[in-house]
């Protein structure tokens, strides 16, 4: 299991919180300082079941520069959501948590790092 953090982020101290509490086996990854690469954005996409800007941050201010409440959003567009996530990695939604099934889960509630635990 791994879990992608910003250490600023209280979503992600509770996320870890809970995993030490459970004594889950996992590893950190800062992505902020660790940016994923498209390619690794693309696998946790296909885990989550998700497209790029479900997991955007669309009121972090580079979004705002960005422009992206107006970008489409559709296949055709998918590359550059998924471009600007690996160049903006701050727009990344946190903590994301990669389950040992294969799948992952965006565990910003108990519940959904309770989820990945039972996977």
């Amino acid at each position: 299991m791994e879990i992608w953090i910003n250490p600023a982020c209280s979503k992600c101290r509770s996320a870890l919180t809970l995993l030490n509490a459970e004594g889950a086996d996992y590893t950190v990854r800062r992505y902020l300082e660790d940016v994923p690469s498209p390619d690794e954005i693309r696998q946790v996409l296909d885990r989550l079941g998700l497209e790029p800007w479900d997991i955007t941050r669309t009121r972090e201010a580079v979004a705002k520069e960005l422009g992206l409440k107006e970008w489409a959003r559709d296949e055709g567009s998918r590359e550059r959501w998924i471009e600007a996530l690996s160049a903006h990695p701050e727009l990344i939604q946190r903590p994301i948590i990669t389950a040992e099934d294969g799948t992952a889960v965006v565990g910003r509630s108990e519940e959904a790092v309770r989820d990945a635990l039972s996977r």
